[in-house]
């Protein structure tokens, strides 16, 4: 069950939605959400690790990681993952889609209408529960496209 979060706070939803999911409200959780939430990138475990322990010297990266799959598994965040890279986490929950840099590992992430609207072959249909639809784009970003081919703009 997702809430609705007009009328709460991301801190107040947090606190709900973990509350509805029999989950805690540690310190190390919220800390952890808080870095995401504040996010501009799709960041790894690594990378949120590494922001929080700023501020809680004593975490663990596996603290980290197992908080971002419990995250994850409960569908407060979402997870982007590429071929072979490190999974990244989004706080962004909403229907949207990603363009990954194959350069540089940016992802961007884009609302495309007919992409939300694809729909599922019937061979698979009879047999799979389809849950989501995601599009993942992969290319070259702008500023990584004028590298590679010294493009002006």
């Amino acid at each position: 069950m997702k809430l609705a979060q007009p009328d709460l706070s991301p801190l107040d939803f947090f606190r709900e939605y973990c509350r509805q999911h029999h989950l805690k409200v540690t310190p190390q959780r919220l800390a952890i959400y808080q870095e995401l939430l504040k996010s501009p990138d799709h960041p790894s475990a690594e990378i949120i690790y590494e922001r929080v322990k700023k501020s809680l010297p004593d975490i663990s990266l596996d603290t980290v990681n197992r908080t971002l799959l419990t995250f994850a598994r409960i569908g407060l965040i979402d997870t982007v993952e590429g071929y072979g890279e490190v999974r990244r986490f989004d706080p962004k929950t909403q229907r949207h889609h990603h363009f990954r840099c194959l350069s540089c590992g940016r992802i961007i992430d884009f609302e495309y209408e007919p992409y939300d609207a694809l729909s599922i072959p019937e061979s698979l249909q009879t047999t799979l529960t389809v849950l989501k639809k995601k599009v993942l784009l992969e290319g070259y970003c702008e500023q990584c496209r004028l590298k590679k081919h010294k493009v002006r703009p």
